[in-house]
């Protein structure tokens, strides 16, 4: 096997969809399924990908490591690459794709710079690339590892030499995004606590067509993703203090995820989301947890 695979970790929504991607482009993408989930280990297999038995082979074989996973896992990650470049003596680049903070980042980058490796700070935009061309943002003096990457189902955007960047950018374009979607949440729920659903409903329809078309897109779906985006609430509130902006906003999102992720609707995966669910329907379930929680 060549020894400049590039390595996924992990396959997940986001992760397998890149290595699919990228290996219907001709390249060989890698992946370690020791410990994970069965929904996980299935979509490596709907992806294609090439499994290997542990971290150690996976370094020795990698060219490029890309780490896709939840924020709250992405330091810890690190340190288990790390330790295995460091057994092996092996030193793929390594970037760090997920959603965490300028600050984070830069711990993280510490880490595998001890170990020896490049380290590249990147940012993921859009949806994944079974959807469409997804974004990764990348910043480091020397990029080269993730530009290659672009145009191979994906884009790959520099955005200057200083680590941290990349991830800033995502840290703020989520502040919008996921913002946005727990501020719609939160403002149906006190209209739906203060027996004001229907009135305001109304009053939306007619005043507000296109934001509440958008309640009506995400609302009901957010559960399924809520567990994981807790912690990307909390990195943003990080950025937001480091740039001398209230984090209150999103310390108060990752409070709305941590509601839904209590309501039974958090059970389901974006493979089985129940697509019939009305947008009055989830709020009135959203309610009732938030009732019990009080």
């Amino acid at each position: 096997m060549t020894a400049q695979a590039i390595a996924i970790l992990s396959p997940g929504d986001m992760g397998h969809a890149v290595g699919r991607v990228l290996k219907e482009r001709g390249l060989d993408v890698v992946t370690c399924l020791a410990g994970r989930s069965a929904r996980t280990r299935a979509l490596a297999v709907k992806a294609g990908l090439r499994d290997v038995a542990d971290l150690a082979t996976l370094v020795k074989e990698s060219g490029l490591i890309l780490s896709i996973l939840p924020p709250a896992s992405a330091l810890d990650n690190a340190k288990h690459v790390a330790a295995a470049m460091k057994e092996t003596r092996r030193t793929p680049a390594y970037a760090d794709c997920n959603a965490v903070s300028p600050s984070t980042v830069r711990a993280i980058g510490a880490v595998i710079a001890d170990a020896g490796a490049p380290f590249i700070d990147g940012g993921i935009i859009g949806r994944s690339p079974a959807h469409e061309v997804t974004r990764f943002y990348v910043s480091r003096p020397d990029t080269s590892a993730m530009t290659a990457l672009d145009g191979k189902g994906l884009a790959v955007r520099d955005v200057g030499p200083a680590i941290g960047r990349a991830s800033g950018l995502k840290m703020c374009y989520a502040a919008l995004t996921k913002g946005t979607w727990t501020l719609h949440t939160a403002v149906l729920l006190a209209a739906e606590s203060l027996g004001l659903g229907r009135e305001l409903k109304d009053e939306l329809l007619f005043s507000q067509k296109d934001a509440y078309a958008r309640m009506e897109a995400m609302v009901p779906r957010l559960p399924a993703d809520s567990q994981r985006w807790i912690g990307e609430m909390e990195e943003i509130a990080k950025t937001f203090t480091d740039a001398g902006v209230t984090p209150a906003f999103h310390e108060g999102a990752a409070d709305i995820f941590r509601l839904l992720a209590a309501t039974p609707f958090a059970k389901e995966t974006r493979e089985a989301l129940d697509g019939s669910r009305t947008l009055d329907e989830a709020v009135r379930v959203y309610a009732e947890t938030l009732k019990r929680k009080r």
